[in-house]
């Protein structure tokens, strides 16, 4: 069974930044693309970028390109999103999900994903 768990997120202030982890146990993570998702409440949720296996970017929220980056750990196991100038419309519950090789935006294809971490965003 594929865990995830999400770690990092945070109360910060307007223009503040964060780094995300998302660590996997029981499986080696840099064998499959790993999507980045946010989910504020009442709304879906959304994709914000994707590292495939062979670590090719894919960035899917045109509001978050430029500030967000998702890259691969020192490990096999670790993938982080590093966020930049973050504001208070970024404020929502973040989660990595994986279980696919090839990068997709459809939520509904990944089989596997972390519990969340919230980011808050607010002076």
């Amino acid at each position: 069974q594929m865990q995830l768990v999400e770690s990092g997120g945070d109360l910060v202030q307007p223009g503040g930044s964060l780094r995300l982890t998302c660590v996997a146990s029981t499986f080696v993570l840099k064998n499959y693309a790993v999507t980045w998702f946010r989910q504020s409440p009442g709304k879906e949720r959304e994709a914000l970028s994707c590292i495939s296996n062979s670590d090719g970017i894919l960035r899917y929220k045109d509001a978050v390109k430029g500030r967000f980056t998702v890259s691969r750990g020192p490990t096999d196991n670790i993938t982080y999103l590093q966020m930049i100038d973050l504001q208070p419309e970024d404020t929502a519950v973040y989660y990595c999900a994986t279980g696919v090789v090839k990068c997709t935006d459809v939520a509904r294809l990944y089989n596997y994903w972390g519990r969340g971490t919230q980011v808050t965003v607010s002076s």
